[in-house]
């Protein structure tokens, strides 16, 4: 045998064997070799392609380590749409649902039920091509997505290649285990960078990385919860799971198949109790009808499968006491209230700190320093003080009242009296301009990564920055030589930093944080400037002529507008961002002259099934207009999930029509007639519990 057959065969050995490794490291969970010998192997294996290029193809694990760098991320359309699924909360929703399916099957049909957990991660969407992974998308709109397939090669939970002829398009979450996101998080602080919140968040901005290589050092794993294309598989969805798993694919093996209800509802209860030790997320579990000829025939509606819902958990709560409560500044300089507690296990992670939101909240507790308090996880996310229990007092508790001055400069806080916020007046305050440069940074804003709290306070700490137009003349070695910045995170900021000037002229308005003026308004006062240097020309005896001509600026917003521009100190910042050629020209996006929607206005609230962007583009191609808040002459509010009390009170006082976001896309399409009922007649979607403010139109994984 030659030395060249030698090594071919060592190297598929090695290769195999790397494999296999893999697979029960990342798939089972079930690790046999430890680190150190896990790298002896896979190091044999990269020398041995070192040393004979033509044995490393596409299919070797060395090649997971990622391509080059990706200048974008381009959409991709999927195979089919990811829907939404509709959720509940409680078993008597549950139980119409279980009737629905049976009015809409033969008589005499037994559907059976597969119940799973719901899976808390980055939904993907994943194609394979006769046994080779090929493509992949991000969830995105639910009709196209980003394409992800190189970051998803890197993932070591998917392979690459499997035992299938023929399409195979599949549904996956992409998740973090909880014990991987600390190691994340220690990497991010070593490195001045904001901890990712929870692993939901850490997976989904890992997934959008342009860099592969970056990608592949996170430990990202994939979980398939269906079968999209490639129904041959099996006859049932937990068939298929179980046929998906033999072709060493990773699902979370947690499936049951269900009789009856009573089934039903005893997995639903078991995943509950159960989920705390999983060790990725969940949110609650889903119930899909098991035979896929009756999820065809049960269809779906324009949004969500009619042979499968959510049952969402109710947030987890927790006891721990209140050791002391401090104040945080924020850019627009309003004090907040933090409470530091005794850590406690909640929702996954170890929490020390939750909101008091402001001085009224801690009245209407009576919350004390020493307190026994219950803690829960807003929307799962932010911890916040709900209750107090009194009784557990013993006379040494500690009375609290927000300072007469600013913790962070000194100055004397001052209170409006419309307003509930107490605020710091001094527009130096150094967690002002922390708080100013983080919101500036921000994806929905500037979109500049790598910069996180931890740097930003270095960076104001050292005087290189004062405000944000200093960010752009910040250069590597400056960064360099701060605490914990190596080379490659300063190259890292840097670089996003300068792509951020490329950001439209509303994303610059909308980081600046100008007072009363969001998303919306920040679009309509850049098509209104369309450009930054023609915003300094309208002088400012010129402003208020200017703003007030724009459709839904009330006088709030166009006194607030107009305070900014005649600031000398805003003036400044704005002209030397002019200088630097931060952000590009924004012409004026026009909505069509005629369409459905002529003659109607629209303001969008709530957890949408799109990009809010985007709805608001669909509003405007169909002839309406989008306002950034609910005033006199709205004519529709529409809502998604996780609505504010204040927007639909407003809803009620103007006399706008509440609709969800499905009758929108029916009026879009035509299919319904846009002429607001009368407020009496305002069609509020029905609250069934006090955690389910509206009808699911968030978009959730089918999963």
């Amino acid at each position: 045998m030659t030395a060249r057959e030698n090594a071919k065969l060592r190297h598929d050995a090695l290769a195999a064997e790397v494999r296999a490794h893999d697979y029960r490291y990342y798939v089972l969970d079930d690790p046999e070799l430890s680190d150190r010998e896990y790298d002896a192997l896979y190091a044999e294996l990269r020398a041995l392609e070192d040393e004979h290029p033509e044995l490393r193809s596409s299919q070797s694990p060395t090649q997971r380590v990622g391509g080059e760098l990706r200048s974008d991320l381009r959409t991709v359309p999927h195979v089919a749409p990811m829907m939404s699924l509709d959720n509940t909360y409680d078993y008597d929703e549950l139980a119409e649902f279980e009737r629905r399916v049976l009015d809409n099957l033969p008589a005499n049909a037994a559907p059976e039920f597969c119940v799973e957990p719901k899976l808390d991660g980055a939904s993907v969407e994943i194609l394979y091509r006769d046994g080779e992974l090929v493509g992949g998308s991000t969830r995105g709109d639910g009709s196209s997505g980003e394409d992800i397939a190189p970051n998803l090669k890197t993932m070591r939970s998917l392979p690459l290649t499997i035992p299938y002829r023929g399409p195979l398009t599949l549904r996956a979450e992409v998740v973090i285990f909880r014990r991987d996101l600390a190691k994340i998080n220690l990497t991010r602080a070593e490195a001045g960078e904001a901890p990712f919140a929870n692993p939901r968040n850490a997976a989904s901005g890992s997934l959008r990385m342009i860099d592969p290589r970056s990608v592949a050092q996170r430990p990202l794993r994939v979980m398939v919860w269906q079968v999209v294309e490639g129904a041959e598989l099996a006859a049932t969805h937990a068939g298929a799971l179980a046929r998906l798993a033999e072709l060493g694919l990773p699902t979370h093996r947690l499936e049951r198949v269900c009789k009856t209800p009573d089934e039903v509802r005893a997995c639903i209860e078991a995943i509950d109790a159960g989920r705390r030790a999983y060790p990725y997320e969940t949110d609650g579990a889903v119930v899909k009808v098991n035979a896929f000829s009756a999820q065809g025939i049960l269809g779906a509606t324009a949004k969500f499968p009619r042979w499968a819902i959510a049952y969402k958990f109710s947030a987890e709560r927790a006891n721990t006491r209140v050791l002391s409560i401090v104040v945080q500044v924020g850019r627009t300089g309003a004090l907040t209230p933090v409470a530091n507690l005794e850590p406690v296990q909640l929702g996954g992670t170890v929490v020390q700190r939750a909101s008091l939101h402001n001085a009224e909240i801690i009245e209407h507790l009576d919350v004390r320093v020493g307190d026994l308090v219950s803690i829960e996880k807003a929307g799962e996310i932010i911890p916040q003080v709900i209750a107090v229990d009194p009784s557990a007092r013993t006379g040494a508790e500690m009375p609290w009242q927000m300072p007469a001055e600013c913790p962070s400069c000194g100055s004397a806080v001052v209170a409006l009296e419309e307003e509930v916020a107490i605020r710091c007046p001094n527009p130096a305050c150094p967690a002002k301009v922390k708080g100013a440069i983080f919101h500036f940074s921000r994806r929905f804003a500037m979109d500049i990564d790598h910069l996180g709290e931890a740097l930003i306070e270095q960076l104001i700490g050292s005087g290189l920055v004062a405000d944000v137009s200093d960010l752009y003349d910040l250069k590597v070695e400056q960064l360099e030589a701060l605490e914990r910045m190596a080379n490659k995170s300063a190259v890292n900021v840097v670089q996003s930093i300068e792509r951020s000037r490329t950001q439209p002229f509303e994303r610059l308005l909308t980081g600046l944080g100008i007072e009363h003026v969001g998303q919306v308004a920040a679009r309509q006062l850049a098509e209104a400037a369309e450009s930054l240097e023609n915003l300094l020309s309208w002088g400012a005896e010129h402003v208020l002529e200017h703003v007030a001509q724009i459709a839904g600026f009330g006088p709030k917003m166009v006194e607030s507008v107009r305070r900014y521009l005649e600031s000398a100190d805003n003036r400044a910042l704005l002209e030397k961002l002019a200088r630097l050629q931060v952000s590009r020209p924004q012409p004026k996006a026009r909505a069509a002259a005629e369409g459905p929607l002529s003659g109607f206005s629209f303001c969008v609230t709530g957890v949408l099934s799109r990009k809010r962007e985007d709805v608001h583009a669909a509003i405007r191609d169909a002839g309406g207009e989008v306002l950034d808040k609910v005033k006199k002459g709205t004519s529709f509010l529409v809502i998604g999930e996780k609505v504010g009390k204040a927007k639909t009170d407003s809803a009620k006082k103007f006399g706008a029509q509440v609709i969800e976001e499905a009758a929108l896309e029916r009026m879009i399409a035509g299919e319904l007639s846009p002429v607001p009922e009368t407020p009496s007649t305002v069609a509020v979607p029905k609250k069934t519990k006090a955690t389910k403010a509206t009808k699911a139109t968030k978009p959730e994984a089918a999963s």
